[in-house]
């Protein structure tokens, strides 16, 4: 008799549901950096929702490409009133009174801006039967995605993007995340030294960019005369959000040791203001003024071009006066090919070589990022070979869908562990 062999079932494992949260200060690197992840996500494992705290027109093209919810991360401004209040020498007069205004604002904070968007946030996980929360941006910051996440008992991954101050409330906050994958091993560095966080917890990740976006070959002729540029300018760019630590205090200062020494020099201040520093820009805006630099010193706005923008520039700057973790500006500078300064600290130092991929500066020391500056003027030749060395490691280092499958790797490895139902 023949024996008949039983059928076997194959059955797919159905899609993960990974709910990402992002409430950073503005549409910045970490912001772009998700959205390549996401367009990027294997679909057939994953299916990815994003919540964003902010809104507009850049966070509603979001929507196009994955399922997109704004929910506001800010009902009252305690930034602002902060930002007003901070510098009032009287209230330091009356003891006790200092400490009971931060409490109010705290407090105030608590109650009509992080309680709403965490409830709101948990009704949307669990509507969406999310499996894991992939917070975007700091543990404290997101404090309320990694809430939800403990409340719902789903795995929750942070990325990690900055330094740490290692107090008592970051270290509550960093007790929450079940794995942490920081954009450079300076950031590992970081928290395993200042939060003792256990290295078997961390997942250094590099941010991912569609590199194929980033033409070396585009024109930036057009950008050129948008602002009124001569081919025989000489253009440096510091771009980037504008806000404080940025550096754009630097880049002037570098501006008024250049404007003499290099002939036809335009320093360009490129990128958008957060609502949260429109009075930084203005203060910006009247220092080019007061110190003589309008013939030099040019504000572009944000420009969603930046390929264009990129090869507009004869060099590109950045110039952070706090340790960058990564820098989306350095990467995708890199990866255009073209020459860059960076500070010698953070994630610029982590990836660029001095005198070979780049060239790097003192922190915080204008003169220092004016030296690099007048360097690279005084030589196409240096320009372009560091350029061209810079984008073969971007190449090898920085694409999208190496970060992807790593970032994969760790949703599979969490929802592994994930604690079943009692």
């Amino acid at each position: 008799m023949t024996s008949i062999e039983p059928t076997r079932m194959t059955t797919t494992a159905p899609n993960k549901n990974i709910l990402y949260v992002e409430n950073g200060i503005g549409y910045g690197g970490a912001i772009i950096c998700l959205r390549h992840l996401v367009r990027n996500l294997d679909r057939t494992r994953f299916t990815p929702m994003v919540v964003t705290g902010r809104t507009g027109p850049q966070y509603r093209e979001i929507a196009d490409e994955a399922e997109w919810k704004h929910i506001p991360d800010r009902h009252i401004d305690i930034v602002g009133a902060h930002r007003k209040l901070d510098p009032m020498d009287w209230i330091d007069k009356i003891p006790g009174l200092r400490f009971i205004v931060n409490q109010v604002l705290a407090r105030a904070d608590d109650l009509f801006n992080f309680l709403p968007f965490f409830l709101d946030l948990l009704w949307t996980a669990w509507r969406f039967k999310a499996d894991l929360i992939h917070a975007n941006n700091e543990p404290l910051c997101n404090r309320a995605a990694l809430l939800v996440g403990k409340v719902l008992n789903i795995p929750t991954v942070c990325h990690v993007r900055g330094d740490q101050d290692g107090s008592r409330l970051m270290r509550w906050a960093f007790s929450l995340p079940s794995h942490f994958t920081p954009v450079s091993h300076w950031v590992s560095k970081s928290i395993q030294d200042k939060l003792d966080i256990p290295e078997h917890k961390i997942s250094v990740i590099y941010d991912g960019l569609e590199l194929e976006g980033l033409d070396p070959n585009t024109s930036g002729k057009a950008f050129r005369l948008q602002q009124n540029l001569h081919d025989d300018d000489f253009v440096v760019g510091l771009v980037g959000l504008l806000i404080p630590w940025k550096g754009q205090e630097i880049f002037l200062d570098a501006a008024k040791i250049l404007k003499d020494k290099i002939p036809r020099l335009k320093m360009l201040i490129v990128g958008g203001t957060p609502d949260d520093c429109v009075a930084f820009e203005n203060h910006l805006r009247q220092r080019a003024a007061q110190e003589g630099l309008e013939s030099v010193v040019q504000f572009t706005g944000h420009n969603t071009d930046m390929p264009a923008v990129y090869n507009s520039l004869d060099i590109v700057v950045s110039a952070s006066t706090s340790p960058e973790p990564l820098g989306t500006v350095v990467i995708e500078a890199m990866a255009m090919g073209r020459p860059l300064i960076g500070p010698n600290h953070g994630g610029a130092a982590e990836m660029m070589t001095h005198e070979k991929t780049g060239l790097l500066f003192t922190p915080r020391d204008s003169a220092s990022l004016a030296e690099a500056i007048d360097n690279f003027h005084q030589s196409e030749e240096k320009r372009v070979q560091l350029g061209s060395a810079a984008r073969q490691h971007a190449l090898e280092t920085f694409e999208v869908l190496k970060h992807v499958q790593l970032i994969q790797d760790v949703y599979k490895t969490q929802l592994s562990k994930k604690k079943a139902p009692n």
